[in-house]
């Protein structure tokens, strides 16, 4: 190896190995070199050797997928040298994974690991029209016309060949790939239309490494536990096991003892250096899943050629011996062993083959290098969060019809009732959305036939069915994957996460895969979805701070994700209307963030005013309650001071002007509703009305709401002046306690005075 680049040895060993390559029979041939030649006398239609369902013709068709590959990862080495290239994560070592694309459907869908190149090239050989070679190519020198995510990243991801864009190198898709496999058969059972056949399986990808991630052992224990219940769950697990985590080993025979025997899902294993024998493991494995709509689980023992990356340098961690010593495992040449074998090219001819996709791949990337890249912030911006607000507001605008909404009320619709609460208003307004969207789900942890811990989703799975409201595991990530996978099959998803608390471990199935989606995928896929939170603080003490969790920093800090703060129950049905119709016309990830202390509040100013109940405005006026994204509500008219606030700000806030006012301050109440986006002009526009502006945060000082709020007021060069009071920076205690750390209405009113001083 001493001269020579990892890639050049690679290359050299291959060519090398190959030419000495005996033919059928034994005896070596003087055939000249050159491009692909006849099939030899096995026959194209024969299996390429006995006992194995893989043909003369298949095994050629992939090893053009395997050679194809192997280039692309050597062309984005030299596209770095020459400061053309920006990724260098490879394939080379795993193109058994061709075999896999080779037993699948296209229309299957993929939600694939990052050295799946062969896949990739294999299913796109599927179905015409598709150059797989030029795509990756473009993607590697980001070029604007690459066709999944437009020079914003390289991923294999391609709307036409169901392949799903991936960016996560942990894992972080699995969840979402038993989404998407759920989503198969639960759309067909509630008469949805979805993206994919009914008969189809979800398969995805990953490394051994991987696989001890808390996303891969929990979606696998998803599918585990779902398919136990004897519910349909037709995914393909496909670990790719190279023993390395960049430099960290994984222990040998770890990945065999970890999931060989976790029934229901079925084990399949193979040599990832032996084309015929992953082709026939994948085989059974695709046929299992789709016979019985049950998971299965292939585990393919490959190497892994080129380090993890051009920037790895593996010789600090492996001996050049172990290194050189896997090139006997190289699955190029074990297919090259097989043809030749078989008689259906000879050695001379692998050569061939193999050169001439070196050619056309060098031709292909010396045009990638000449193509546009993203030169504007507006173009890199464009697919990120579509905002269509006209489009909006006419979908919510649009209800189910009168016999459905009657069915769903059992024969008396909300709006022939008393006011309600803001959980009252909540649930009216699921039972109306249910109505209104036949694909719409509602699921997670106690909402279905407990009707959620605080009564919220009661009634819902008994008027609408188990198919579409229904009770999901004790698992965040599973509970967002779920949603991710119904959202890009085409479903409605309203996921619940019980309380804000529960919601961090969850954190990246938003950040990295939900936000992301129409980002690196320019569009082509989305995956709409409201994801319903309970949280925020002030229930009195009780439940410490894994229940009164003010921490929203991490929601605001996702771009293009919308976050919605009711305090109202007028404003909650509205905003959730607004919510559902925005997921729908444009893909929107919006978080419905509902304040439990608020949820059966009823009176505002003192004991059985019930000044905290709103009416329920029926669907038909659903225009007329439709909440445009990033748009407050102000209440009062004062013009000495302005207070800035959300969630349970707002009635502490509404009490707090009251005794103002009594004192002489005119002061208005400008609620939030959207922490985002922000409303900026609403905000400018009250702010401007008094010159003094007070912000009511119950979040925390620092990562806090009110953060946003200045900063916003001085882009915006507000020359007045600005104050806040906010929760201090620390969690939540337990019993009395918590009022310590939190606002309250005294704190509020003596801020307001200092500001007035």
């Amino acid at each position: 190896m001493t001269g020579h680049s990892p890639e050049d040895a690679l290359d050299q060993h291959f060519l090398r190995a190959a030419r000495a390559l005996p033919p059928a029979g034994g005896t070596p041939t003087a055939r000249p070199a050159g491009p692909a030649g006849p099939a030899g006398p096995a026959g194209l239609a024969e299996p390429v050797r006995p006992g194995t369902r893989l043909t003369g013709e298949d095994a050629l068709a992939l090893f053009e997928a395997q050679i194809g590959s192997r280039h692309l990862d050597l062309a984005a080495r030299y596209l770095r040298a020459a400061g053309q290239g920006f990724y260098t994560i490879g394939s080379s070592g795993h193109e058994a994974n061709a075999a896999v694309a080779a037993v699948l459907r296209p229309t299957d869908p993929a939600l694939l690991h990052y050295r799946s190149g062969a896949f990739y090239l294999a299913r796109a050989a599927q179905v015409p029209g598709t150059d797989p070679l030029r795509d990756t190519l473009l993607g590697l020198v980001t070029a604007a016309d690459e066709p999944i995510a437009g020079g914003r990243h390289k991923v294999f991801g391609h709307a036409g060949l169901a392949v799903i864009p991936q960016t996560s190198t942990i894992a972080s898709h699995l969840p979402r790939a038993i989404g998407v496999a759920f989503a198969i058969d639960r759309a067909r059972k509630i008469g949805a239309t979805s993206r994919w056949p009914g008969d189809a399986i979800a398969v995805t990808s990953f490394g051994d490494a991987s696989a001890s991630h808390s996303t891969a052992t929990g979606a696998i224990s998803t599918a585990c536990q779902v398919a136990y219940q004897g519910l349909p769950m037709p995914v393909l697990f496909v670990c790719e096991d190279n023993g390395l985590g960049i430099s960290v080993r994984t222990p040998a025979g770890w990945i065999a003892a970890a999931y060989s025997e976790r029934p229901p899902m079925r084990y399949f294993s193979a040599d990832g250096a032996d084309l015929a024998a992953c082709y026939d493991a994948a085989h059974e494995a695709a046929a299992y899943v789709r016979a019985r709509r049950a998971p299965a689980f292939l585990h393919l023992t490959v190497v892994r050629f080129l380090a993890h990356a051009g920037t790895d340098a593996e010789v600090s961690y492996r001996s050049p011996a172990e290194i050189t010593a896997d090139y006997e495992r190289d699955p190029l040449l074990g297919t090259a062993r097989l043809l030749v074998g078989a008689g259906l090219v000879t050695a001379d001819e692998v050569t061939g083959r193999y050169e001439s996709m070196r050619a056309r791949v060098r031709t292909l990337a010396d045009d990638a290098v000449t193509r546009p890249r993203l030169t504007s912030s507006d173009q890199v911006l464009a697919p990120l969060a579509p905002r269509h607000p006209d489009r909006v507001a006419r979908r919510a605008a649009r209800a189910a019809g009168p016999q459905a909404r009657a069915a769903a009320f059992g024969g008396r619709p909300p709006e022939a009732g008393e006011p309600l609460t803001l959980a009252d208003s909540i649930n009216r307004a699921l039972a109306d959305a249910l109505a209104a969207y036949p694909n719409l789900l509602v699921f997670g942890e106690d909402v279905g036939r407990k009707g959620g811990v605080y009564g919220v989703t009661r009634g819902l799975a008994r008027r609408f069915g188990a198919g579409r409201v229904f009770d999901s595991l004790l698992d965040e990530q599973s509970i967002l994957g779920l949603a991710l996978g119904a959202g890009v099959s085409g479903l409605l998803p309203v996921p619940e996460i019980q309380y804000l608390a529960y919601l961090h471990n969850a954190e990246d199935q938003l950040r990295g895969e939900a936000a992301s989606l129409q980002f690196f995928s320019a569009g082509q896929y989305r995956n709409p979805m409201v994801v319903r939170v309970a949280g925020l603080a002030y229930q009195k003490g009780f439940g410490g701070h894994f229940h009164n969790d003010n921490a929203v920093g991490v929601l605001r800090d996702i771009p293009g994700l919308v976050v919605a703060v009711p305090a109202r129950g007028d404003d909650a049905a509205a905003m959730l209307r607004t919510c559902l119709a925005a997921a729908e016309t444009d893909g929107s990830v919006c978080v419905f963030l509902e304040p439990i202390a608020l949820y059966h509040t009823r009176d505002l100013y003192e004991a059985g005013d019930d000044g905290w109940l709103a009416p329920y405005a029926p669907p038909e006026r659903w225009g007329a309650g439709h909440v445009p994204i990033g748009h407050g509500r102000r209440y009062g008219d004062g013009n000495h001071l302005t207070l800035v606030t959300f969630g349970n700000g707002l009635p502490m806030s509404l009490r707090a002007a009251r005794r103002l006012a009594e004192t002489g301050v005119g002061a208005r109440v400008l609620d939030l509703r959207w922490l985002s986006p922000l409303p900026v002009a609403d905000l400018l526009r009250e702010a401007d009305a008094t010159g003094r502006v007070l912000i009511v945060d119950e979040t925390r000082r620092s990562g806090g709401v009110s953060e946003g709020v200045i900063a916003a007021l001085a882009d915006a060069g507000f020359g007045g002046r600005v104050a806040r009071v906010a929760a201090l920076d620390s969690f939540i205690p337990l019993g009395p306690a918590a009022s310590l750390v939190l606002v309250s209405e005294a704190g509020i009113e003596k801020a307001a005075a200092a500001l007035l001083a």
